[in-house]
């Protein structure tokens, strides 16, 4: 079968598309057609060698979610049959024409989605409802900050705290970006001069923000703790400004701040299929609802998986960039 293959790990990584031994489903795994594929910063990391899969998955082929076609059952499988649309997370592997997952992994796509809109939700979605919902426990009516609030997960994020009747304000480097996020129910846009933001936001909300979404890290935790609010909580989710800040810690005692950090990709199989009925029971009804819609912004042919991680890298896209795999 065809995937696609880190040729070089690098800054200006080498990505071709090529053969790789078929794939057979082991017991309890299903086989995946796939026929779209998110792209995501993780992909981006590992072609980069900065961001290694966990043990078990390829470390030259990317990919973390995906959306296709169930072709093969392994043993003991019986809640899926072939030719089922399907949609999920796996730890690596996802640029190819197929994939094996523990059928724990995935879970049915609603009929109202196409290939391309299944593939652009798993991974975001989860991580915001995550973030936001089960570990931050987000109540009703509090105010929300999102950094970088065009990025794939900033508006899957802005979406759920809608849902909640949140107060939403959100962080760019780009006033087009705020503009088309207000479509999504966006309340504040800030932009972000120079990673400084807490003056602003403490103006729109002086007593401080309750639950912040920090999806570019490093200095930007800085300003986080200036604007949260007393027993503030903050969920560490992206490194793209840099793994290391000075933070003042008197601040952090003083008002009580919760400052916790979360990925998906390294977590053990119980806590991915914990994941999956999440994406079951909880973003699947509000889709369905009509309260959670995935935005993309632009679709690459397979073979382009290269210029699909250049044109993330440039930070220029508006929500999710998506791989069709079927052309």
């Amino acid at each position: 079968m065809k995937a696609i293959i880190i040729k070089t790990f690098s800054n200006a990584p080498v990505l071709e598309l090529g053969d790789v031994s078929d794939l057979i489903p082991k017991a309890g795994e299903v086989k995946v057609q796939v026929k779209a594929v998110g792209v995501n910063q993780a992909d981006l990391l590992q072609a980069k060698g900065k961001y290694p899969p966990p043990v078990g998955f390829p470390p030259d082929i990317p990919g973390l979610e995906f959306a296709g076609v169930i072709n093969s059952l392994g043993a003991g499988v019986d809640k899926f049959k072939i030719g089922d649309r399907v949609f999920g997370l796996t730890g690596g592997g996802a640029y190819a024409e197929a994939i094996t997952i523990n059928s724990q992994c995935v879970s049915v796509i609603p009929q109202s989605l196409s290939f391309i809109e299944a593939a652009a939700i798993p991974e975001v979605f989860i991580t915001a409802y995550d973030a936001l919902i089960l570990q931050m426990k987000l109540t009703k009516g509090e105010w929300v900050l999102v950094s970088a609030i065009g990025s794939a997960v900033g508006v899957a994020a802005l979406q759920i705290a809608k849902t909640m009747n949140a107060t939403v304000i959100g962080t760019s480097r780009s006033q087009s970006k705020l503009n088309k996020a207000r479509v999504f129910g966006l309340d504040y846009g800030i932009i972000a001069e120079g990673g400084k933001f807490s003056a602003a936001v403490k103006d729109i909300c002086p007593s401080g923000v309750n639950v912040i979404l920090e999806l570019v890290g490093g200095d930007y935790l800085i300003e986080d703790i200036e604007c949260a609010a007393l027993q503030g909580r903050i969920s560490l989710v992206g490194l793209l400004a840099g793994r290391t800040a000075n933070l003042d810690l008197a601040k952090v005692l003083s008002r009580r701040l919760l400052i916790k950090g979360t990925h998906l990709r390294a977590r053990p199989l119980a806590e991915k299929i914990l994941a999956n009925e999440l994406l079951q029971n909880h973003i699947v009804p509000l889709i369905e609802a009509g309260k959670l819609k995935a935005e993309i912004d632009e679709i690459f042919p397979l073979s382009e998986a290269g210029q699909a991680l250049k044109y993330l890298a440039s930070g220029e896209h508006f929500g999710k960039i998506v791989l069709s795999v079927d052309g």
